[in-house]
């Protein structure tokens, strides 16, 4: 249904109207007050029937107090660690109907959604995070993987099957990005005059991924956002959280690791247990460069940082048995960031140090630029097809307050999960490839500006600098070896 609403965090520039998806009957606790924590607020209250006076944030920053001056809701200023979690959240969470919504780093997301399941509350967050000091502690590099970490959350699935809803990792990406692989294979299948009936579960999504050619991903993203104000030496720059792109840039590279593929590096590493969906190679993310493609500059270099869809997709996608399959797809991040946070990581590893300055660019800094985010699929007979969100600063002012357009792509699938686990709420732990992708999208694309699909006939082998010695595979152009800058 429409409902006319109004809250403090609009302003008289936003329609009063919205559609109203589902309800909370429950307390809401929102762990984390940072650039997503407030893009979320009013999205929920927008689009969600709860009772605001339950709503409480959680956040360590005493300027969270004053942020939500004026409202309803309860604020301790706190930071969720090891030592208080259960404590902290029980009395909050206990009460039938409940919703944790998990935004803040630091924070064991298998402890938390292990309490909550136990408390029968519902949860949500955007990326499998462990507790503080785990990614630059003294914990060995296979550790430190995602996969690792993955595999821990995995671990607990078959108990929590028809336990409430968990929904892990469910951000632009990981988690809208899924939903575009789908809906990018849909539209493939039609250009190829393929006549097929929409799956209806993993084996026969992996089957037609198989079917179509489809060699491998990229999660393919351009940000070109830009300040009107200059960077400062000493300062780390980015257009979302600080921290968060620090810790995924020390991690070790990954990839889901496709059957195509014909050579490794050597620093590469294999996993002997659990799905073996992956590979991890011995260097940072951040130091890292792939060839890839995005649509507005075109052939481009990204940063292999690990994100948890490079392993999720890899794995959900796969035909056959796990330790020796038929088939599966090679997928990766691709990640060019903000110019600023490109010249800051150039900074960080120069120097050895990360710089104490951090800023995230808000909305009201950014003078142009957009946050191009989509997926790359490749190998196929029509060679490779870009579909995402191709979403502005400037559109991203007229949808929304307190955020920039990278912020929203988050954000709104932040809602779009809050709302499947509301009408799916006894699915135990899930990942955003078992959810149906064209109920989420449905609900997401108001907040994505132009979604959109491009064909490209580059591969990485048209990016290599002529008159120079390349290890190169011609007779594989999307392998591996073309697709990493060495």
């Amino acid at each position: 249904m429409n409902v006319t609403r109004k809250s403090h965090l609009d302003t008289d520039s936003f329609p009063e109207t919205y559609q109203v998806h589902a309800s909370i009957t429950g307390p809401v606790v929102l762990i984390g007050l940072g650039s997503i924590g407030k893009g979320v607020l009013p999205l929920l209250e927008r689009h969600i029937e709860f009772n605001r006076a339950k709503l409480t944030v959680i956040d360590p920053d005493p300027r969270t107090e004053q942020w939500l001056s004026g409202t309803e809701y309860g604020v301790i200023i706190k930071a969720v660690t090891q030592e208080n979690y259960v404590d902290l959240l029980t009395p909050l969470l206990k009460e039938r109907g409940a919703f944790c919504i998990n935004l803040s780093v630091d924070t064991s997301s298998r402890d938390i959604i292990a309490l909550c399941q136990s408390l029968g509350a519902l949860y949500i967050d955007t990326v499998v995070e462990p507790w503080l000091g785990f990614y630059f502690g003294d914990t060995s590099n296979a550790a430190r993987t995602n996969y690792a970490l993955r595999e821990s959350l995995r671990a607990d699935v078959p108990a929590s099957k028809g336990g409430p809803t968990a929904v892990s990792c469910c951000g632009a990406n990981p988690g809208m990005v899924s939903w575009f692989v789908k809906e990018a294979l849909l539209q493939l299948a039609a250009e190829m005059n393929k006549n097929i009936t929409p799956p209806q579960n993993r084996t026969e999504w992996a089957h037609l991924m198989r079917d179509l050619g489809v060699k491998g991903i990229h999660i393919a993203e351009r940000d070109t956002q830009i300040s009107a104000t200059q960077r400062s030496r000493d300062s780390f720059v980015n257009t979302w959280s600080v921290e968060g792109f620090l810790s995924e840039g020390f991690q070790p590279s990954e990839l889901g690791w496709g059957t195509h593929e014909t050579w490794k590096p050597d620093d590469a590493h294999t996993h002997e247990q659990g799905c073996r969906a992956s590979i991890w190679l011995n260097r940072p993310g951040a130091q890292t460069r792939v060839r890839t493609w995005c649509p507005t500059y075109g052939a481009q270099y990204g940063y292999l940082v690990t994100h948890n869809e490079a392993i999720s997709i890899a794995d959900y996608f796969t035909v056959g048995m796990s330790d020796a399959p038929e088939y599966r797809p090679t997928c990766h991040y691709a990640y060019h960031p903000c110019d600023d946070a490109v010249m800051s990581f150039h900074e960080t590893f120069g120097s050895g140090k990360i710089q104490d300055n951090k800023v995230i660019l808000e909305a009201e800094d950014i003078v142009d630029g957009i946050d191009e985010l989509g997926v790359l699929l490749y190998g196929h007979e029509k060679n490779a097809l870009w579909y995402g969100s191709r979403l502005s600063n400037e559109e991203t002012r007229r949808l929304v307050p307190h955020q920039n357009a990278t912020g929203l792509q988050v954000t709104s699938a932040v809602l779009t999960g809050i709302v499947w686990a509301l009408e799916n709420p006894n699915e135990g732990i899930v990942e955003t490839e078992e959810m149906d992708h064209r109920r989420c999208l449905e609900i997401q694309r108001p907040y994505l500006g132009p979604v959109e699909l491009h064909y490209t006939d580059w591969t990485p082998l048209d990016s290599f600098v002529p008159n120079f010695a390349y290890h190169q595979d011609p007779e594989n152009p999307w392998g591996f070896r073309n697709v990493l800058v060495e």
